[in-house]
């Protein structure tokens, strides 16, 4: 793995503890990050170059027990894997979202046109082309929705999505204090 300074993110803890969320009962392995460890492990990576590897650099005052030590770096991939599945299905939802917004709005647009039709035969010129015209705007707007979810929503899902895989593979180092 080819890891360059530029992307390695460095944390200065006092424990280990303070990277790991105390209130979360799971065995070690399985132990969510600590809120504010994974914000400033997330934030920095986003700044990082998008090529190459990334590092996790844990700089400690205190040395950690050594089955903990060991199993540091398992931990924050592990943490990091089950955050890209839950990104996963995020993605998976507003594009499953995303398909059943569009078949209603391409429905409701063409019941829309269709209800044009009949009101250009069924009502009196002048009132016939308004209400045309309003019918298509109205099924129009209805194709909002499916737009920008096919636009706009998912990109920044898939980038994230991006970012979290590059954080699960991310190798861990600790930095433990000199023994005096």
């Amino acid at each position: 793995m080819n890891v360059t300074a530029d992307n390695r993110i460095e944390v200065r803890l006092r424990e280990l503890a303070q990277l790991f969320n105390l209130m979360d009962p799971s065995p070690f392995i399985d132990r969510d990050l600590d809120a504010d460890a994974e914000e400033f492990i997330v934030g920095w990576a986003r700044e990082l170059p998008h090529q190459g590897e990334l590092e996790l650099v844990v700089h400690l005052a205190t040395a950690p027990l050594p089955d903990r030590a060991a199993g540091t770096e398992e931990a924050v991939r592990h943490y990091f894997a089950s955050r890209v599945e839950v990104k996963r299905r995020e993605l998976r939802q507003l594009l499953r979202r995303g398909r059943a917004s569009l078949l209603i709005g391409v429905l409701f647009l063409g019941a829309c046109f269709g209800l044009g039709e009949v009101a250009l035969h069924l009502l009196p010129a002048g009132r016939n082309s308004f209400v045309e015209l309003g019918l298509q705007i109205v099924g129009w707007v209805a194709m909002w929705r499916p737009l920008e979810i096919y636009l706009y929503d998912w990109w920044p899902i898939r980038a994230d999505l991006r970012l979290l895989e590059r954080l699960a593979r991310m190798r861990v180092r600790l930095n433990l204090p000199a023994s005096g």
